[in-house]
């Protein structure tokens, strides 16, 4: 075994920590419908951290700024669905808020832009 940073690994098997024992077995979040574009930022005044899981404590200080839980989950090198859920605890907590990201309207409009874009190739 080697010592990478702040964690374990095993050479042969990665990391000693599973993705499962993060989020204690869980496979769902805290009722949050968080999508990967899904942006999340520290509270402020930020509530004390009162958990000692050291992704918590990263994942606070990375939305110190505006990120992405896609963001997140590729500087903490950790799955999707395991940020999602550490995310959904914080913001369950009131440590972090969040912001769904925009849905494009697909009205009666949209047919308009391509119908115009359309006429522009044709003109080229």
């Amino acid at each position: 075994m080697t010592r990478q940073g702040e964690h374990w690994f095993d050479d042969a098997a990665g990391p000693l920590v599973r993705p499962y024992a993060l989020t204690r077995g869980r496979t769902m979040g805290a009722a949050h419908d968080l999508d990967m574009l899904t942006v999340v930022v520290v509270t402020h005044p930020a509530p004390i951290l009162r958990r000692v899981e050291p992704e918590y404590a990263e994942i606070v200080r990375l939305c110190a700024v505006p990120q992405s839980v896609a963001e997140v989950s590729a500087t903490l090198k950790l799955p999707l669905a395991v940020t999602k859920i550490l995310v959904g605890d914080l913001i369950s907590e009131n440590h972090l808020i969040f912001r769904a990201p925009v849905q494009a309207d697909t009205g009666p409009g949209d047919i308009n832009i391509l119908r115009a874009v359309l006429d522009g190739i044709r003109r080229i």
